[in-house]
């Protein structure tokens, strides 16, 4: 069969609009292999063409013992949230090394306060979407079992979710910088910036310059290590060291699915990349007739 050339990755399935029907394709071997600009490119040979890509990964699916589901960014801007570092993203005006991190906090107060504050009523002009919904439902069949996510809004809970790992926090919670008790963010709506011992109010998010939570790290560790299916939604995989949890899965035995809207600097490890696809709409087309 006729090679094809891409700058796209992948070692075994992967997903491409040929059709409005997109087929997955399994890779023979790969031909060459080049590296650069921090990503990888090769020719490969196509062995076959599968049936639907929808049908194999529900199949994985099925089989599967223990699947865990990682989130990033992809996943909350379909429910209209900005993302970080695109033309339009929160980061476009803003150092975040300057604005937050745990040394904006201590310095320059008002403007962490300010900034924070607009980001927790940004958040409650939106709600979570078809997908996490969706993911809400299999955790409660039993269909996965966990969900890493690197997002901070909270959209998992609010849709259902119960066994969540918040890599980097959320923006539902605030807590005292000196005692450390808990506040709903409502309190940041309401302007009150101030525990009553005094202590500044901030996000329970992980700023720069802090280390991830210790309690949802070790629960992601614990889930990726059971993880049999991995299922990657929404993320670049471009930030340390939360990315280190697909490689991880991939290492220990597991399946690994990167869904993205681009390519990944990991798609290479994967064993089904699907690229171009809503995250939203490809939950809700696997979710049709799947049968536990």
């Amino acid at each position: 069969m006729e090679s094809l050339t891409k700058t796209i990755i992948a070692n075994s399935y992967f997903s491409i609009n040929f059709t409005k029907t997109p087929i997955a394709f399994e890779i023979s071997h790969i031909k060459r292999l080049t590296v650069g600009n921090d990503m990888l490119s090769f020719t490969y040979q196509i062995l076959k063409t599968h049936v639907r890509w929808t049908t194999l990964l529900k199949q994985w699916l099925i089989d599967s013992n223990y699947t865990v589901i990682f989130t990033g960014a992809g996943m909350s801007t379909e429910s209209g949230l900005p993302d970080f570092r695109s033309s339009n993203g929160l980061w476009k005006h803003k150092d975040p090394s300057q604005i937050a991190s745990i040394k904006a906090l201590n310095e320059n107060v008002q403007e962490f306060i300010e900034f924070y504050r607009n980001r927790v009523l940004g958040v409650k002009e939106y709600k979570p979407h078809n997908g996490h919904y969706i993911l809400a439902k299999w955790e409660e069949q039993g269909l996965i079992q966990s969900i890493i996510t690197q997002n901070v809004d909270g959209f998992h809970q609010l849709a259902g979710s119960t066994r969540v790992a918040e890599l980097h926090g959320t923006l539902q919670k605030l807590h005292c910088q000196a005692c450390g008790k808990e506040y709903s963010s409502e309190e940041y709506i309401k302007a009150d910036y101030y525990c009553e011992c005094g202590g500044i109010l901030r996000p329970s998010i992980v700023l720069f310059g802090e280390a991830l939570p210790k309690d949802a790290f070790d629960f992601a560790l614990r889930e990726t290590e059971k993880a049999e299916l991995f299922i990657v939604l929404g993320s670049s995989l471009s930030v340390t060291p939360a990315n280190q949890f697909p490689l991880f899965a991939k290492e220990n035995g597991a399946k690994l699915v990167i869904v993205n809207q681009e390519p990944t600097s990991m798609d290479f490890f994967a064993d089904m990349m699907i690229h171009d696809r809503k995250i939203g709409e490809l939950l809700h087309e696997l979710d049709q007739d799947l049968t536990i």
